[in-house]
């Protein structure tokens, strides 16, 4: 009797899916992992469990269909602004509101807040949000919008790298934004926060001045890795008056400087990005700079800035990359943005429509493109949690509704 009863608790666990959940037949795009070919991506406890050629249905509990879609990792914007302090006519914006629908599952939050209402953000923010959001601190104690960001004063390092220190799951780096004042003290601050922590700097880098230009800024005051920030801008010189890229740029990347796109409502612009493309000067990064002025005008969203990109010449391999592995990489977070077994379920599914289409640069100019990137289906670690077609969907004629009154 024992022996049947084993035997028939051995039968039933073998007959339990292996997995949670299985993509199937899609198209993975997967830079770390050089993967660029379709194959099947299975999910178990929240977690990525297999990525094969073919995965089995019957080992799952639910298949989606994602033939003829493009499967990668959940995108990383590394330049948000979702701190919302309360205050009138700020530009922040809600995580959740605004990530998953593009295919985003973690973002960066880039100076929004300083150490000094840090604590604010992370537990009335960042806590509660299904979005990983994670932050560059500014160097500024009070943060943007306070009216502090040209006062030295403000600009304490030590402190700032305290805060880093104790909450290192959170902050990714340090942010220097628009300081206009005289001298350096906002790169030096914000650079002598990141040796006191062994993390990276983002510099918008402000008003130039005949003493603070963009050479010294690259050449000299920035270590490799540290983030630039607007890099098609076209306000610090970036592109010269004969039209032509400034070579200072190139010779930043070799150094290791980080180029990022940070679109934003006034950060990118046809006529710097296009020559830089015709110069071989790709980003190394795509962000969105996202905030209630840039949503709705030229940058939109992640997917309108990653098809601005694949417009200008990258392929969607690389386009992926740079919302992906590279972000990750730049924020000193490896465990994100790939497919590695046993990591974060975090997916996007993406679709790219072939057609004539119009984009936008930050100025409202037009530049025509062929191609469209969609996000059709979002995972957060292993949930559904965006399906613009209803993919993981059940039939209405087979779901099981709860029906009653709204109101008891």
């Amino acid at each position: 009797m024992r022996l049947l009863v084993v035997g028939l608790w051995t039968c039933a666990l073998l007959a339990q899916p292996r997995y949670d959940l299985v993509l199937k037949g899609g198209h993975v795009i997967d830079p770390k992992n050089r993967i660029d070919a379709v194959r099947d991506v299975a999910i178990s406890g929240g977690r990525i469990a297999r990525v094969a050629e073919r995965i089995d249905a019957a080992e799952a509990r639910q298949t989606v269909d994602v033939s003829g879609l493009y499967v990668t990792p959940g995108l990383i914007d590394i330049h948000v602004h979702v701190f919302r302090k309360g205050r009138p006519a700020e530009q922040s914006v809600d995580p959740d509101a605004f990530t998953f629908r593009t295919g985003v599952t973690t973002v960066a939050d880039a100076g929004t807040c300083g150490w000094k209402d840090f604590p604010d953000f992370r537990d009335r923010i960042i806590k509660p949000a299904k979005t990983r959001v994670l932050a560059f601190l500014n160097i500024v104690g009070a943060g943007m919008g306070t009216g502090h960001e040209d006062d030295p004063a403000e600009m304490d390092a030590d402190a700032a790298a305290r805060m880093a220190k104790a909450n290192p799951d959170i902050v990714v780096g340090f942010k220097s934004a628009h300081y206009k004042g005289e001298g350096w003290p906002a790169i030096d601050g914000a650079v002598k926060a990141g040796n006191l922590t062994k993390l990276p700097v983002m510099v918008d880098f402000g008003t130039i001045t005949p003493e603070r230009r963009i050479n010294t800024l690259l050449l000299d005051k920035l270590r490799p890795g540290d983030i630039y920030t607007h890099c098609y801008s076209g306000h610090r010189e970036e592109v010269l008056e004969n039209g032509k890229l400034n070579p200072v740029l190139p010779a930043a990347r070799k150094r290791g400087i980080i180029f990022d796109v940070g679109f934003g409502a006034g950060s990118f612009y046809w006529y710097v990005a296009v020559p830089a493309y015709q110069a071989g000067f790709a980003p190394d990064s795509i962000s969105t700079d996202l905030h209630t002025h840039s949503m709705n005008a030229g940058m939109k969203d992640m997917d309108n800035v990653m098809t601005e990109i694949l417009s200008l010449g990258s392929s969607l391999a690389d386009v992926i990359r740079m919302s992906t592995w590279a972000p990750a990489q730049e924020i000193h977070h490896k465990e994100l943005g790939n497919l590695d077994v046993g990591s974060d379920a975090d997916v996007a599914v993406l679709l790219v429509e072939k057609g004539k289409f119009g984009l936008l640069d930050s100025a409202g100019a037009r530049r025509p493109g062929t191609e469209r990137i969609r996000c059709e289906l979002t995972l957060r670690s292993g949930q559904v949690v965006w399906d613009m077609e209803g993919r993981a969907a059940k039939d209405w004629r087979s779901f099981e509704y709860k029906k009653g009154p709204y109101f008891k």
